[in-house]
């Protein structure tokens, strides 16, 4: 039995107790079970008789009381206890908890998802770092939780767009070309330019797409340049992205906005809104109607836009594509975006509270890290995932809240030891395909299944630890927290060492195989999947061997 199948199995039995007119109360449309800290007080446990006392009008242990009956009579259940204030504590039959083992292998990769947030429309951007230079452990957090987020909303049946903001306009653009420009023609930058090696390097894919550049006018050759090493240094973005196993569906060009009349558009669409006023020669749209600060320009007197006009027309751009819910992954020194960009998308007609989500990253360090030599005064994310490797930045940087500061320790990072959270979990998965392997070679075979014989309290704790992972995952997109996933591998690794340290899958010697090894090779395979399922949703390997 599921925590699923016994979560359904409770919402039956209460209908049922409303539909005797034992309880007066709507039925919840979901009950959530989960595991007691303590297992000596059953498998699962629920706090259903809690919520619902107070609109039905008795205490917990009644309603705790009516439903208990009820569950003690559903298939695959032993016993029901009625513990403190009125949780409900559910102990489940050997053979319907061991069920489990086979439905996980059953369903392979599936396993885990589930559709809590079926219907659920979103537009996802992060990272959007400036094409004017490489990415860099500024970008890495986003870059990691971010893939990792959208990962685990898709696995909770939502539709989601992983989205780029290319920020190609403005005058970053200008000082980008002109520091390419005077590399080129050996000069120094201007002041305030790109001093990174980089940027010759740069200039040496310029000269092979425009091998006459250097005879032109730097009036003729800086849109030239602007456009040759945009698109070089855009290219090595979305390699290095690759190559942290991170992928975006869109990327969006800001420049569009402005080339193709998005920003007038959108300005006239928010003035028929009511919201945008003109004052002083500029064009202001009124966001403090809506718990900014202050109200924003738009248009400077001079008709230039601004940036935050440019986020207004990419918000509707995202509307008018049809993405309900839009999240927006900001660095740490972006708190001030997230009541502009609120007010945005009520000025436009949304919700704020349901149209738009702001999260902010907080900076991310390495201790001993060396600022890359290509790059200037950066760390580079290439040279980190050189040094420890993608799994390893990747599972470091999930394994964390985004709102939490972190600095990671690349000495632990590189240790092949269970102090290494990311070899743990790792290690873990190659020993359930060591162990399958070996118990193969020894005759043992998934021929025969016998849930019952899952009796050992070693494998009822990693059978309740791997029936919990969808709901960990439900919980993970619900809250954007893939961390959830992360802590909750490193559970079922431990509890699967515990199990291969007292249960044995291959016979000793000349013992006979036995159903009790086919079946215990059943639960192998579903520790391993759920293991691969969940580095998978991390953008983590499952290594067969280590």
């Amino acid at each position: 039995m599921t925590p699923e199948e016994l979560s359904a199995a409770i919402t039956a039995c209460l209908s049922d107790a409303i539909d005797s007119g034992e309880l007066a109360v709507a039925a919840p449309a979901e009950v959530r079970v989960e595991r007691p800290k303590n297992r000596e007080h059953g498998d699962w446990a629920t706090n259903v008789a809690l919520q619902l006392a107070k609109p039905a009008g008795l205490s917990p242990r009644d309603v705790a009381g009516i439903l208990s009956g009820r569950l003690e009579e559903i298939d695959g259940v032993a016993s029901v206890a009625i513990a403190g204030p009125g949780f409900l504590n559910i102990t489940l039959e050997a053979g319907a908890a061991g069920t489990l083992a086979r439905v996980i292998v059953e369903a392979g990769e599936a396993y885990g998802s589930n559709d809590a947030l079926a219907g659920h429309v979103i537009n996802m951007e992060f990272v959007s770092a400036n094409p004017t230079g490489p990415l860099h452990i500024g970008h890495t957090r986003w870059a990691a939780l971010g893939d990792a987020i959208a990962r685990v909303l898709r696995a909770s049946g939502a539709e989601v767009t992983a989205e780029y903001y290319i920020n190609d306009a403005g005058s970053q653009m200008d000082t980008f070309a002109h520091s390419v420009l005077a590399r080129l023609h050996g000069r120094d930058v201007p002041e305030g330019g790109y001093p990174g090696a980089y940027i010759h390097d740069l200039g040496g894919e310029v000269l092979k797409a425009h091998p006459g550049i250097r005879e032109l006018t730097d009036e003729a050759a800086l849109p030239v340049i602007r456009k040759a090493a945009y698109e070089a240094q855009l290219e090595d973005i979305r390699r290095t992205l690759s190559d942290f196993d991170v992928h975006f569906d869109v990327y969006f060009s800001e420049q569009d906005l402005h080339d193709e009349g998005h920003i007038e558009a959108a300005v006239a669409r928010l003035r028929e809104q009511g919201h945008v006023f003109d004052e002083g020669g500029a064009v202001w749209l009124r966001t403090t109607d809506f718990g900014d600060d202050k109200d924003r320009v738009l248009i400077r007197a001079n008709g230039e836009p601004t940036y935050f006009a440019a986020d207004a027309a990419y918000y509707l751009s995202k509307k008018d594509r049809g993405y309900p819910e839009k999240i927006y992954l900001l660095g740490a020194d972006h708190h001030g975006y997230i009541n502009r960009l609120k007010a945005i998308s009520a000025a436009a007609g949304d919700d704020p509270e349901k149209n738009i989500e702001v999260l902010i990253g907080q900076l991310v360090s390495v201790n001993g890290a060396k600022l890359s030599k290509r790059a200037g005064n950066i760390i580079e994310l290439k040279d980190l995932i050189d040094w420890l490797g993608k799994d390893a930045v990747r599972y470091s940087l999930a394994r964390y809240p985004a709102d939490s500061p972190l600095t990671l320790d690349p000495e632990l990072l590189r240790k092949n030891t269970n102090e290494n959270p990311v070899f743990y979990v790792q290690y873990a998965h190659a020993r359930t395909k060591a162990v399958g392997r070996n118990a193969v070679a020894a005759g043992v075979d998934r021929s025969a299944f016998d849930a019952a014989a899952l009796s050992h309290p070693t494998e009822s704790e990693l059978l309740a630890h791997l029936g919990a992972y969808p709901s960990v995952v439900a919980q993970a997109a619900k809250f954007r927290e893939p961390h959830r996933v992360a802590r909750h591998l490193e559970v079922i690794a431990g509890a699967y060492h515990r199990w291969y340290d007292a249960c044995r899958i291959a016979p000793f010697g000349e013992e006979p195989v036995t159903d009790v090894n086919r079946t215990r090779l059943w639960l192998n395979e579903a520790a391993s999947q759920v293991l691969a399922n969940g580095l998978e949703l991390l953008g983590v390997s499952a290594p067969e061997r280590m």
